[in-house]
């Protein structure tokens, strides 16, 4: 049944209303898109998108969590064929006691596999692996006229939607080329750098040497500590380098979930004295070195949404992810960032550093090869507006880019540099959806 509900993303800022229609299937699909008004339509899965890219004021938005079957599985060729609401912690318990995980995964597991196309996700093994979209052969996509088109990697519109953010139709089914593993655990090297310049010589170093690399960065530190951090790196385990006792068991898939956050948390929270005690604690809490420790999938990639609702930690001002990646060679511009940061005395909660391989070719998918950081800031602060414009330019003087998964505060003004294959992703997208059916807040906030 169809409600008018006021939306936001993971962030909690700028709600909007729209209303909300289940996606139960094809045919009531087709007659939401056929019927739109001049308001148009999004799909929406989980909500996991920071900002405003599954908000769609005065419009309608589909609700495609329903659909979430999985069509099938092929053991032998480890390919899955699944409706667009099933997400990857379902796909995570489902397969991998068959030895088979998602071949990406971000840094939550309750997105959808629509919502992991739509802002083609990436993880800790883009290095190696690229993005979700590269192990995708097919996605079933409804467009602006109600057929339904399928899509291999070889169609101009696939690469449309893959990173396209829900604008060129309703994703309805994909089959996803899932990894083969022997367990449900990883083996996990940990180092402390003891600055950025530490930081980025280790991953330039040997990062080609594991599948996994993240690095946690304390944002709040500066001058000589400046970028100090925890860099994790591993892979998946192999059933024979596990203790004996989890053998029998090693592809079991049972993630601990941590109380849920409640309701309502002060604003201000988590401030710069909260983060600084916290950073302090989480660092020397790291080894400062430790080879071979057995983590679970759940712990290595998904410490966090450990706890339901974290965003609410954030209090009723919400928060905002900023995402920048800049080109290798402009690694003084990520300096200069996290100065700007620790200048700035904005505490990011969550600050981390990945490295990029090879792009793909999604008109608008984020990764491309360079450094990516990601901070989480709460909204409220006098100076955070400021501060976020002038890493704006830095990261547009570099030649990089912010996630449109993670923006709701990007001028249009940027976007066209930003994103140089932007015109031919609006030529593909206008032949698709010609009187502009699909569309959100993120659209007409970005002119896209």
């Amino acid at each position: 049944m169809s409600a008018r509900r006021a939306l936001t993303g993971w962030g909690r800022t700028s709600p909007s209303v729209a209303t909300v229609v289940p996606a139960t299937d094809d045919d009531a699909i087709r007659r939401v898109i056929t019927g739109a008004d001049r308001r148009g339509v999004v799909a929406r899965g989980l909500g996991r998108s920071y900002g405003d890219a599954a908000q769609n004021a005065g419009g309608v938005v589909l609700d495609v969590t329903g659909r979430d079957r999985v069509l099938r599985v092929d053991v032998e060729s480890a390919e899955v064929e699944v409706e667009a609401g099933a997400s990857l912690d379902q796909l995570m318990r489902l397969l991998l006691p068959l030895g088979l995980f998602v071949p990406v995964t971000p840094g939550t597991r309750q997105v959808t596999v629509g919502g992991a196309l739509a802002a083609d996700v990436h993880g800790k093994n883009h290095h190696v692996d690229g993005s979700f979209g590269q192990h995708v052969s097919s996605i079933d996509l409804m467009v602006a006229d109600g057929s339904v088109k399928r899509l291999t990697p070889q169609d101009a519109l696939f690469w449309a939607t893959v990173g396209g953010m829900g604008l060129t139709g309703v994703i309805l089914r994909a089959t996803v080329q899932m990894t083969r593993v022997e367990s449900a655990f990883c083996i996990v090297d940990t180092e402390r750098c003891h600055d950025l310049e530490d930081l980025l010589a280790r991953m330039t170093e040997g990062d080609h040497r594991y599948t996994y690399s993240v690095a946690w960065i304390d944002c709040l530190a500066g001058g000589s500590a400046l970028g100090r951090s925890v860099l994790t790196r591993g892979w998946s385990a192999r059933r024979d380098q596990l203790p004996s006792r989890r053998r029998d068991r090693a592809t079991e898939f049972r993630p601990h979930q941590l109380a849920v956050a409640p309701p309502v948390f002060p604003s201000g929270l988590l401030n710069r004295a909260t983060v600084t005690a916290f950073n302090e604690a989480w660092y020397r809490k790291a080894p400062r070195e430790r080879r071979g420790e057995v983590q679970s999938i759940a712990s290595f990639f998904h410490l966090l949404v450990a706890g339901a609702q974290w965003n609410r930690i954030y209090g009723p001002r919400g928060f905002l992810q900023y995402q920048l990646v800049v080109p290798f060679g402009a690694e003084e511009t990520l300096r200069r960032c996290l100065e700007l940061l620790s200048e700035s005395r904005q505490a990011s909660f969550l600050a981390v550093l990945k490295r990029f391989g090879a792009a793909d070719d999604g008109h608008l998918s984020f990764p491309t090869p360079g450094w990516t950081l990601a901070l989480d800031l709460p909204v409220g602060a006098a100076v955070l507006g400021g501060l976020l414009e002038r890493l704006d330019a830095l990261v547009l003087g570099a030649g990089g880019r912010l996630y449109l998964a993670k923006d709701s505060r990007l001028p249009a003004s940027a976007i066209a540099q930003m994103y140089p294959r932007l015109d031919e992703w609006r030529a593909i997208r206008a032949d698709a959806d010609p009187h502009g059916v699909f569309t959100s807040d993120l659209a007409r906030r970005l002119d896209l």
